[in-house]
């Protein structure tokens, strides 16, 4: 039997284990394939990362567990990798390939004063608050303010300047957890600026996303005439690719159409580069000052010296992602991934037998779900390629739970995973809700054990 561990249960890992299973023909010897999580939930991202009124895109947990149920597939949740865990060499002892794809699991910075001011936070705090991420647990967020800013125009701020605009009462029906519905159901929040230092036809939201915020029944989206201008795609965007051709058709029609009067406001701002977080007397975020830019002729854009102010008490930064170093694998800090060759981990610059790595540790944070389905393939391809020499390894004991349970982990299996699914039911029956997420690990666990 050729043991085969994948550490992620999000998409890329679940797509390696599947392109795995797919071809497991052309490995020498029958494949047992664990797909090992931090977290006692399986799906990453898609249970965690996509905002709780997408229903279409977190229906993909759907596909994820078809995988997880075949046959020759067994999740492992609550198997924490590297410290206070299992060691890189631990698992290279116990199965015969490892494949790695834990994601970029760190925000990048600004690197402007006053990052750290109480009310700035990543977006991706805020996600994971909304998302009833266990390690959000007691997170607040200043709802009480009338304006917030969103930097980054990118699909996550989108989301989060949706939610914070949204509606309590649509959102009662998604499965997002109680606590943060009550708070925004009193969040004094009316404003919401969205902030890209580019143009926008350099945006990189999605046309898709982008017009879900004309859909808000309670909120108006509002843009500046002068800022849509200033960039000479938006003017004349027959060069442009179809994509962000249809994001300018979405932004002259808003320009068109003129304010609302609904009671809250998106503003969708463009050619701003934050400069400063600004504080209050109190120590805690009154505004942010940003520095006009201006395209110049490579496409890119420079400042203008020219500086104004947006007041807000909530700042939420949005400006992607990087790869966190694993400890016991090589990393490559400049581009925040694991150095590797089609997927195979290099020490060294040479491959490293039986260790692996798929999706945004493998290339960057780039691409959508669905390119980590081609990613998991080629990593899977060299998986496949070397199945002889994977063979021969010797691993220690007879079964990987036993050994992973000597270790002290105590992995939840998928029946604990149907364990919370059932305690997240009733748990949103007797809110007279459908189904409603458990927000902290104690739940988590208990629900695991069936206690």
């Amino acid at each position: 039997m050729l043991r085969i561990a994948v550490v992620g249960s999000g998409p890329s890992g679940v797509y390696t284990a599947q392109a795995i299973l797919d071809q497991q023909d052309a490995l020498p010897a029958p494949v047992a394939v664990d797909v090992l999580d931090r977290l006692p939930c399986p799906y990453g991202l898609v249970r965690y990362g996509v905002a709780p009124d997408h229903e279409k895109i977190k229906s993909l947990q759907g596909t994820l567990r078809q995988v997880l149920e075949r046959p020759g597939v067994r999740f492992l949740g609550n198997v924490p990798v590297g410290e206070g865990g299992v060691s890189a060499d631990q698992l290279r002892s116990i199965y015969h390939a490892v494949v790695y794809c834990v994601g970029a699991a760190r925000d990048r910075r600004l690197g402007i004063p006053g990052e750290e001011l109480v009310g700035s936070y990543s977006a991706t705090d805020f996600v994971s608050w909304y998302s009833a991420h266990p390690d959000a647990v007691g997170h607040g967020f200043p709802l009480d303010v009338a304006s917030a800013v969103v930097i980054g125009v990118g699909n996550v701020a989108v989301d989060v300047a949706r939610i914070l605009a949204r509606g309590t009462d649509e959102l009662r029906a998604t499965d997002m957890p109680q606590g943060p519905l009550d708070a925004l159901a009193v969040s004094a929040v009316r404003d919401v600026h969205m902030v890209g230092r580019r143009g926008p036809s350099r945006a990189k939201f999605t046309t898709k996303e982008l017009r879900e915020l004309g859909n808000l029944p309670g909120a108006d989206v509002v843009v500046r005439d002068e800022e849509l201008a200033a960039d000479p795609d938006y003017l004349d965007p027959s060069g442009l690719p179809g994509a962000a051709k249809r994001n300018v058709a979405a932004l002259r029609g808003w320009a068109h159409a003129g304010p609302g009067e609904r009671g809250r406001r998106i503003h969708l701002r463009f050619f701003l580069r934050p400069a400063e977080i600004l504080d209050d007397e109190r120590g805690a975020v009154r505004g942010v000052r940003f520095e006009r830019t201006a395209p110049d002729a490579s496409g890119r854009v420079v400042g203008t010296g020219e500086f104004s102010e947006i007041e807000a008490g909530l700042v939420l930064r949005s400006v992607g992602y990087r790869g966190v170093a694993l400890p016991g694998l090589p990393f490559a800090p400049e581009t925040g991934t694991v150095p590797h060759e089609r997927g195979r981990v290099l020490r060294a610059g040479a491959p490293s037998p039986g260790e692996y790595v798929a999706g945004w540790i493998k290339r960057g944070p780039t691409g959508v779900i669905g390119s980590n389905r081609s990613c998991g393939k080629e990593t899977a391809g060299s998986v496949l390629e070397d199945g002889a020499a994977l063979a021969g390894r010797e691993v220690v004991g007879a079964d990987p739970l036993q050994a992973l349970r000597e270790l002290g982990l105590a992995p939840v299996e998928w029946h604990g995973w149907l364990g919370i699914e059932r305690a997240e039911a009733a748990l949103g029956r007797t809110l007279s809700r459908g189904t409603v997420k458990i927000a902290d690990w104690d739940g988590l666990l208990a629900a695991a054990r069936g206690s």
